[in-house]
């Protein structure tokens, strides 16, 4: 399998920079239910990720639920000759996500034009579909109910491992905050004021020399490779965790316009006994998605640490996981009403239906009793 774009011959190393890291591409795929992960790795022969290691040494720790699998695939090469080192990971909930990663050196305004050129002009989504498709042809026996259509989030994360003069985060933010906020926007041209100090106020650190700074699409890594670990798989977790209610999202909506439809034709005098089959229809997807919904949010712990759980609460909120888990809870409870009030509705008839059996009943008792008696 060779996912590369053209046969182009890899650039040559770029030379010595102030800025030294590598440049990670996170392309993701909601592509089924559930990925059996057990009898996945059995299928690849491949490992499941560590547990990523911690900021400071406490008895407590980041746990996944189920470590996804990870899957190394041949590397990507670009129309121009960059070379991207490639890996899959598969989650348990469905998703499966495909890391692109690319060693760089480069100076601030190199950094810059490479981040507008990746964000918006590279199509790494197409790349990335050719990869999963390959890859799922042995991967397909682990998958539980595949999905025909798949969802796609992607992300990218800018790791500066080393800059010239090991400034601290005070120090880089104040030196080259408009650089960092046009990496993380993916824009080469300078951001005013307003729009900087808004990507530049969703920051954190731990240590002075460490550095985190978080947009919806893209963010800006300052730490040592092990030091950095814990927020890219988080970053990951995140978006993973958005397409899962965003599938969620568009499967509940679907199911209500369904409902919706059925209660406003109400044509037919058994229209209300076709509710009851409506409303369990209705029921077992609400089920589902509730199971799948906590599945999702409960894949990975935060036990004892505090600042990978704040790390983790930004890096929702800018991805936008809030606002989609807001729209699925609401739409869970407006199906719960709409089936509560189709099961009221079902009631009521078969009551009226017992109530008329009953009457029927008596008066033809009635009718026999006279006959048989006449006056």
């Amino acid at each position: 399998m060779q996912p590369t774009s053209t046969q182009v011959a890899p650039a040559a190393p770029p030379a010595p920079g102030p800025l030294s890291g590598s440049v990670l591409v996170l392309l993701q795929f909601d592509i089924c239910e559930e990925i059996r992960l057990d009898q996945l790795r059995h299928i690849l022969g491949a490992a499941t990720v560590s547990q990523p290691s911690l900021k400071h040494p406490t008895p407590g720790y980041i746990r996944y639920q189920r470590p996804p699998v990870v899957e190394p695939v041949e590397p990507l090469v670009l129309d121009s000759g960059e070379r991207l080192r490639a890996e899959i990971k598969y989650y348990d909930y469905g998703v499966l996500s495909v890391v692109f990663e690319l060693p760089f050196s480069a100076d601030w305004q190199r950094l810059i034009s490479l981040s507008s050129r990746w964000v918006w002009d590279v199509d790494f989504a197409a790349h990335a579909s050719l990869i999963v498709r390959q890859s799922l042809e042995r991967a397909r026996p682990a998958l539980h109910k595949p999905y025909a259509d798949w969802l796609s989030e992607d992300y990218f994360i800018f790791h500066l491992r080393e800059i010239a003069g090991s400034p601290t985060a005070s120090q880089l933010i104040a030196n080259h905050g408009p650089s960092i906020a046009q990496v993380v926007r993916g824009e080469n041209l300078q951001l005013s004021e307003g729009e900087c100090h808004e990507v530049l106020q969703s920051r954190i650190s731990y240590y002075p020399s460490d550095l985190a700074v978080i947009g919806w699409n893209a963010a800006l890594l300052y730490d040592t490779p092990a030091g950095a670990e814990t927020a890219i798989q988080l970053l990951e977790y995140a978006n993973s965790q958005l397409l899962e209610f965003r599938h969620y999202d568009d499967l509940l909506t679907r199911e209500l316009d369904t409902v919706y439809d059925s209660l406003e034709k109400r044509t037919g005098i058994l229209f209300r006994w076709r509710l009851a089959r409506s409303a369990t229809n209705l029921h077992t997807v609400l089920l589902e998605v509730m199971e799948l919904t906590e599945h999702a949010d409960n894949a990975i712990k935060f036990l004892s640490d505090m600042f990978a759980a704040r790390l983790y609460r930004l890096a929702a909120s800018k991805v936008g996981v809030p606002d989609y888990k807001d729209l699925v809870t609401q739409k869970i409870n407006t199906a719960e009403d709409l089936y509560r009030f189709m099961v009221d509705q079902f009631n009521q008839s078969r009551a009226l239906f017992l109530e008329s059996a009953v009457v029927i009943i008596l008066v033809i008792e009635l009718i026999f009793f006279f006959r048989g008696n006449p006056f």
